[in-house]
């Protein structure tokens, strides 16, 4: 039953109530009675109490609630270098606390160049970054790329406080482009943690740290773009692709200077180093960095033999099938392939074991233990990731359109 009569809603009278009121009427007409009127509501004060009702209700309810988030937030403060989980806390406050974390272990690198050491110039091109990740009694260990130290004469590395210290090359790798310095430990207080890149996630946010353009200590921060992207690279700078570098791909601004820089999660963990090398001018919102996985393992060699070791062939090549830099229909035509080969690496020289193996000018390499070489980077990869120093490699080659075989000893790859 409602709260009121239906007939509240009506505007017709019903026939029971006009039957009421006729003889009310009869009545009336016979003597005079004295009726009290009974005072009722409107409908449109009705309806202004039961609003106001709601609205007062309405306002309790949310200040309740209201007050009571705002009392759990206020009760949970992470302090810093605590592990705070994506959920919890608020971003902007992470990063802060990320960045407070890392930043000491971030440095300036200064080369001093040969060939500008005399006139003690810097141009944008001897500044780079550095991460300390680890140390020991007497020195402390400093993550950066090999084209920021490459041609140095003299190198500085300047800590956030400011101060410079003088650092010593110990090793430096121009495939991975990775290098590691030392400098005396006694100053140094913090250690970069390093992360598991391996654990990204598309979206994460990042921080990048480093030294653009000589600012020195400046932080950007974006979100991980794309968690493995692998980028061709021209070791030699000839244009030919003879390498591939497996990055993580940024929307952090990283410019000059950021080279040797540390990216790094929410959590204050290094998770890559950032590099400008195989980013060009004018590109905005693409940054990359060599994952913190593959710069650990390479720097640890570094820092322990100075060097990294790997199995050395002996051959100078070309693709044959280029569609960059495409071999002459003339060349092409002396090398009297079947037509079924496509594909292969054309010797140019060989020297050391390819040489003792018998390997001549335009032998076309099709194989490596029966696993197709296609090109120079394939070639490369192999030699580097399937191989180690001393073992006997298999070729396949042509030669003047006769398939051949030869063993080959590999020996350990002489330094550049």
């Amino acid at each position: 039953m409602g709260l009121f009569d239906d007939d509240f809603y009506s505007t017709k009278v019903p026939r029971r109530k006009r039957k009421e009121l006729e003889k009310s009427k009869v009545l009336t007409s016979r003597k005079w009675t004295v009726h009290r009127s009974r005072r009722t509501m409107a409908t449109w004060q009705v309806s202004v109490i039961s609003s106001a009702v709601s609205a007062v209700v309405a306002v309790l309810l949310f200040s309740l609630v209201t007050g009571q988030f705002a009392a759990e937030r206020e009760a949970y403060v992470p302090e810093v270098g605590q592990k705070v989980t994506a959920s919890s806390g608020d971003p902007y406050d992470r990063i802060i606390q990320a960045a407070a974390l890392v930043r000491p272990a971030v440095v300036s690198i200064i080369n001093h160049k040969e060939d500008n050491e005399e006139l003690n110039i810097l141009d944008e091109s001897a500044l780079g970054s550095g991460v300390i990740y680890k140390k020991d009694d007497t020195k402390a260990f400093i993550i950066t790329n090999n084209h920021v130290i490459e041609g140095s004469g003299k190198l500085e590395v300047v800590t956030v406080d400011g101060v410079t210290h003088k650092a010593v090359l110990v090793g430096a790798d121009k495939v991975t482009d990775i290098a590691v310095l030392s400098m005396d430990a006694k100053d140094v207080t913090t250690v970069a943690q390093i992360g598991d890149s391996s654990k990204l996630r598309l979206g994460e946010t990042v921080i990048a740290i480093g030294n653009p353009l000589g600012l020195g200590d400046t932080l950007t921060s974006g979100i991980v773009s794309y968690t493995e992207r692998t980028i061709p690279v021209s070791l030699n700078q000839d244009g030919v692709y003879d390498w591939e570098q497996e990055v993580i791909q940024t929307d952090a601004a990283i410019n000059e200077g950021n080279s040797g820089g540390a990216l790094v999660d929410l959590d204050g963990k290094v998770i890559g180093i950032n590099t400008m090398k195989i980013s060009d001018t004018g590109v905005e919102g693409l940054g990359f960095a060599i994952p913190a996985n593959h710069v650990v393992k390479t720097a640890d060699e570094l820092a322990a033999k100075g060097k990294i070791s790997r199995s050395y062939l002996g051959v100078y090549s070309v693709d044959l099938n280029n569609p960059y830099v495409p071999l002459a229909e003339d060349q092409v035509k002396e090398l009297n392939l079947p037509a079924s080969v496509k594909e292969g690496v054309v010797v140019l020289d060989a020297v050391g074991p390819a040489e003792e193996a018998g390997l001549q000018f335009n032998d076309v390499i099709t194989k490596f233990d029966d696993q197709p070489i296609t090109s120079t980077l394939s070639l490369r990869k192999y030699l580097y990731e399937q191989t180690k120093i001393g073992d006997e490699l298999k070729i396949t080659y042509y030669r003047n359109g006769e398939l051949k075989q030869a063993t080959v000893k590999l020996l350990e790859k002489p330094q550049e």
